[in-house]
């Protein structure tokens, strides 16, 4: 959910420029189920605009005419909302409104931690009640320990919150693009839209630039020869897009020293047993857990057929990797959809 935190962040920011207060929205407790679990978040500003969402949609009206009173007193406030009878749902969601101030420090701060891929950890202090107003609020406390008040009236002194959520914020799901064809541009795009971190690698000579990949952080000219992986941890996917059975094994002989989550290859299935042959022919050292990383043909059978349609297709293997499901249709399922 970082990646909701960074989009709250980014817009508060541009608001407090424009001279828009903001409040940040919470839901920190649960009774029942819902569709979204405790730890969502929402910006609501003072023109009524706002960023993120807390529900399917049917929530967010209320919760703009009930955050009313915070933008008026600065003072944070918990309420309810029971989705037994509006929504459909079997729970009872208790949500903080708090007023929200950035500081220039915190800004530059959150950034930074952002760009060094370190995992960020929100404290937030409530009361489950039906409504209470009160010194309520949340903190967010960097890797190196240095802590945030985002409320702009919670006083860690004077607490007079007997609940406390914490939440763990991982670092955001990193894609790595291997190509710069016409298909990947579409995967960049629609990875971006999940709130991705993208990079693509393209040929040290291609003549494509940043504009033309949609969403990307970084793009990278660069060879197999040339270009050291990094940072290639337990939530990175990597998805092989050269076009070219020997940049492809170049890339993943290469890869052999790190275990990512995902590898996705493209290319026939019938060139999938040469490639392994030829990878332990290069890299002896390889090892089963690599191998199971690899899915080539990339993508689920949906029939995909447009680079629209096979970029979904691989997003949507890479989600079920993550999620350790086998993507088979909801229609199948008896029980809880969402976990």
């Amino acid at each position: 959910m970082l990646y909701e935190l960074k989009e709250i962040i980014q817009k508060a920011a541009i608001n407090q420029k424009k001279g828009l207060k903001n409040v940040l929205v919470t839901v920190v407790d649960l009774k029942g189920s819902s569709y979204r679990k405790p730890g969502v978040r929402m910006l609501i500003s003072s023109d009524n605009s706002y960023t993120g969402a807390v529900s399917g949609g049917c929530v967010e009206k209320e919760i703009i005419k009930r955050a009313q009173t915070v933008f008026t007193d600065c003072t944070a406030k918990v309420i309810t909302y029971d989705g037994r009878y509006r929504l459909g749902c079997e729970g009872i969601l208790y949500i903080l409104i708090e007023p929200l101030i950035l500081s220039k420090s915190f800004l530059n701060a959150f950034m930074t931690a952002l760009e060094n891929r370190e995992t960020l950890q929100i404290i937030t202090y409530y009361k489950k009640q039906d409504e209470a107003i009160g010194n309520y609020g949340s903190v967010l406390r960097l890797k190196n320990g240095n802590q945030f008040i985002l409320s702009a009236s919670l006083t860690l002194k004077s607490l007079d919150a007997p609940k406390i959520y914490t939440q763990e914020l991982t670092p955001l799901f990193q894609l790595i693009i291997i190509g710069g064809e016409h298909d990947a541009i579409k995967l960049c795009r629609i990875a971006a839209n999940l709130g991705w971190q993208v990079t693509v690698i393209t040929g040290a000579k291609d003549s494509k630039s940043i504009a033309d990949f949609p969403g990307v952080d970084t793009l990278i000219g660069a060879t197999p020869e040339t270009f050291q992986f990094s940072n290639i941890e337990k939530n990175t996917a990597i998805v092989l897009m050269n076009h070219s059975y020997v940049q492809d094994l170049k890339y993943l002989v290469h890869l052999t020293k790190h275990q990512p989550k995902y590898i996705g290859i493209l290319g026939a299935p019938n060139r999938r047993e040469k490639l392994f042959n030829e990878l332990f022919e290069f890299a002896p050292d390889t090892t089963e857990e690599f191998l199971d990383c690899i899915y080539t043909p990339a993508g689920l059978n949906i029939g995909a057929k447009t680079p629209e349609e096979i970029a979904i297709a691989i997003i949507a293997e890479i989600l079920a990797v993550l999620r350790e499901k086998n993507g088979a249709s909801l229609r199948n399922l008896n029980g809880k959809i969402y976990n």
